[in-house]
């Protein structure tokens, strides 16, 4: 199957033929890392500004965070602190690509039509659906013909492809050129699991789709070598080179200048390899 190494993001094609970097950030009170958490209008923009400034490509916004036990915010809540964060985003990067983290349809609709929000990130995998079995929220993608990261809560790889192969049919059937392949590190999985997926991660390939790896910091890291998430960080970066080395476009990241670099240097041994 041919690969697209090219997604259409805001009217424009982003090239994947080569690793990007999603800089994380948090309009939240709770996310699982602290470090993530932009509370004040000021550390908004420091944070967007850094993503872009350590070469950053996205910005993932979130509001509600998805961190195991975390009290859910209403949508009306999610909605506010978006409008306050995106305001601010869009203010001091007006053409950075935003990507919004979220799994209400209502709420992605909001990010698009009211701040040009480019990519819907849903972790849920279109949990809710209706009558006819199709996610609200792939249709808003189809609607609003944007690029759709669509994630798996499912167990192994075997399972991960199944449920990506009808549900990117189901995207496809509606409209969504562009769909994103998340294996979901940190949902629906244990600990074994998470690595059993990652380093089987590569059959995920035979989808033709790009792939995003989102490990940065998780509990897969900090429970597997007994830390803390702020000292994550070496282990977020061994974990990054095997993703890419099993074929991720994109990296999800809180630590956007190590996890370039990461990039770069996995570029430089991919064009070793070619040249030989």
């Amino acid at each position: 199957m041919q690969y697209h190494d090219t997604i259409r993001v805001g009217g424009k094609l982003l090239d994947l033929s080569s690793p990007v970097v999603m800089g994380i950030l948090n309009v939240t009170p709770d996310s699982f890392y602290a470090g993530s958490r932009q509370q004040t209008d000021d550390a908004v923009a420091h944070r967007a500004e850094e993503i872009v400034e350590q070469g950053g490509v996205i910005i993932d916004v979130g509001a509600c965070s998805t961190r195991p036990g975390g009290e859910q915010p209403t949508a009306e809540e999610e909605m506010s602190r978006l409008r306050r964060g995106l305001s601010v985003v869009r203010h001091v990067c007006p053409d950075a690509i935003l990507s919004i983290d979220t799994y209400r349809p209502e709420v992605a609709q909001m990010s698009i039509e009211e701040f040009g929000a480019a990519i819907i990130n849903d972790v849920t995998g279109g949990v809710e659906r209706d009558a006819e079995g199709v996610a609200a929220i792939f249709r808003v993608a189809a609607r609003e013909r944007v690029p759709y990261i669509l994630t798996s809560v499912q167990p192994s790889i075997r399972e991960v492809l199944l449920t990506f192969a009808r549900d990117v049919a189901q995207l496809n059937a509606l409209g969504v050129a562009d769909v994103i392949l998340d294996p979901g590190f940190g949902f629906g999985k244990t600990l074994e699991q998470n690595y059993e997926v990652l380093s089987r991660m590569g059959q995920l390939q035979v989808m033709g789709l790009p792939v995003l790896a989102g490990v940065s910091r998780k509990s897969m890291i900090y429970r597997a070598l007994g830390i803390t998430p702020d000292e994550a960080l070496n282990g977020t970066t061994a974990l990054h080179m095997t993703a890419l080395r099993q074929g991720a476009s994109i990296l999800r990241v809180h630590d956007v200048r190590e996890a370039v670099e990461c990039c770069r240097l996995w570029k430089m041994i991919i064009e070793s390899e070619v040249s030989e």
